[in-house]
């Protein structure tokens, strides 16, 4: 089998780039028995049902219920609200930026627009993610939207996410206002299977409901509902996505860790950070991998930064994973990584064949070198400089390439992350699949909200401020 992604690690290695790498091929073998003893945990824990990321590819049943309730919807509908936050939002705004056209939510609602890459039948729908709490964007959808042509779809596993349900209520108000009853059919629910308060809300008032399974976690979430519902409202192939993901799914349960390309990334990237490297930089040298990039952030840090290990030891142990684009961020951030402190390991992600390209017209003077090449080559060359140039300063990077950006292809980009952040857990040795820290925040959010049974932690942030410096404050 052709595998749909190859990684290049020789510049992560002190024979590729000298012995400021700190870590090399010999390390890369001792940590064969660690990763493959994280290997085994994790597919025992898939295997006895717990963890539940690795078999969603396996739900082709599920691409025939989306199917089925997207020819339910009215043929009036033109737009989707995705009212979710993080994992509830990101993975599918990485699939939809990556796979749809650039100026596809800005062409007018009425234009129909064929569905794109092998996509479910029917015109593709705007997709729209005001995905925080801000008002800014959400106030600007509604005032330019129309409820009787919007679809919106709220997605929480717990149901009780404060952001998304304030954002429900202000929309499904929206909705009524102009629909009354039939409102409902305008509301969609991706949430617990059985349990809170949305799957009550959405149950009581006869929503159309999906699930996110019990045992996956939101960041993990991109090939169930919660990511493949809104990818294929807007057009695109999801069985593609999930057969790339499932090719990928078999490689990476390979032992030797060589040949395990989930195993590869989560194996350097513990290595460097032990070498003390805890910045881990994702840069696709594509446009539309930006909000992949973004997704694999949450990813990275939500599962790895954590204050205890799987001892109950506090260790407070974690990498700081950073966003960049190629070319945009060499000329931003760039600098730090040629010439900053060598904290980091850079990832690059390429496409050997874009899905578009504009040829460079012939020109004359200090501009006749770029004459008869093309935007792509000059985005590709600066990818190799960039590498190249870090190399020659000690500065380790790895390469990612994808054959194209489509949904197969994708697929297999989101799943190898997703296990080598699972595997990147065990080497790491804490629990990838939980979120103490932002549970906290949460806790607090809702007592200043006056969330019932919310009353102490309300207490706790009033004596709190109070007992603050007050002249530790510029009032102007």
């Amino acid at each position: 089998m052709t595998l749909p992604l190859q990684i290049d690690y020789a510049l992560a290695l002190s024979e590729g780039i000298g012995p400021r790498a700190k870590v090399g091929a010999g390390h890369l073998s001792e940590e064969q028995p660690r990763f493959l003893a994280g290997l085994q945990r994790v597919l025992e824990k898939v295997r006895s049902g717990e963890l539940g990321f690795w078999s969603l590819p396996q739900d082709e049943p599920l691409v025939d219920q989306l199917e089925a309730f997207r020819n339910t919807l009215p043929t009036e509908i033109r737009d989707v609200l995705v009212l979710g936050i993080g994992g509830s939002s990101l993975g599918a705004r990485a699939v939809i930026h990556a796979l749809t056209d650039p100026a596809e939510n800005e062409r007018p609602a009425e234009n129909e627009r064929p569905a794109q890459n092998g996509g479910a039948q029917g015109k593709a729908l705007r997709i729209h993610f005001p995905d925080n709490s801000d008002p800014w964007l959400l106030s600007a959808l509604l005032s330019e939207l129309s409820p009787s042509s919007t679809v919106a779809i709220a997605i929480s596993k717990s149901g009780g996410t404060v952001e998304t349900a304030a954002s429900l209520l202000v929309v499904r108000q929206w909705l009524q206002r102009e629909l009354a009853a039939s409102a409902s059919k305008h509301l969609v629910a991706i949430t617990d299977p059985e349990r809170g308060p949305l799957r009550a809300l959405a149950n009581e008032e006869g929503w159309s409901s999906f699930e996110v399974p019990a045992n996956v976690g939101g960041r993990f979430s991109v090939l169930s509902a919660v990511g493949l519902l809104p990818a294929q409202l807007a057009g695109i192939d999801i069985r593609a996505l999930l057969q790339g993901a499932r090719d990928m799914a078999s490689v990476c349960e390979r032992e030797t860790l060589v040949q395990n390309p989930a195993g590869i990334l989560a194996a350097l990237h513990a290595l460097h950070h032990r070498a003390d490297r805890p910045i881990h930089v994702l840069m696709p040298y594509a446009d539309a991998l930006r909000p992949f990039a973004a997704w694999y952030v949450q990813l990275w840090a939500e599962s790895l930064g954590k204050r205890l290990n799987t001892r109950g030891e506090v260790v407070e142990v974690g990498p700081t994973p950073v966003p960049a684009v190629g070319a945009t961020d060499q000329h931003a951030q760039g600098q730090l990584f040629m010439e900053g402190p060598r904290d980091k390991l850079i990832t690059f992600v390429s496409v050997k064949h874009p899905p578009r390209d504009l040829a460079i017209p012939e020109s004359t003077g200090d501009y006749a070198y770029l004459g008869g090449k093309t935007l792509g080559a000059l985005l590709d060359a600066e990818r190799r400089g960039t590498a190249e140039a870090l190399a020659r300063d000690g500065r380790p990077s790895l390469t990612v390439e994808i054959d194209r950006l489509d949904g197969y292809n994708l697929g297999a980009l989101l799943f190898v992350y997703e296990a080598a952040t699972a595997i990147a857990g065990e080497l790491y040795e804490v629990n990838a699949f939980d979120q103490p820290g932002v549970e906290e925040g949460k806790r607090l959010a809702s007592g200043l909200m006056g969330r019932p049974g919310y009353e102490d932690a309300a207490a706790e942030i009033t004596r709190a401020e109070a007992s603050r410096p007050a002249n530790c404050r510029f009032c102007g």
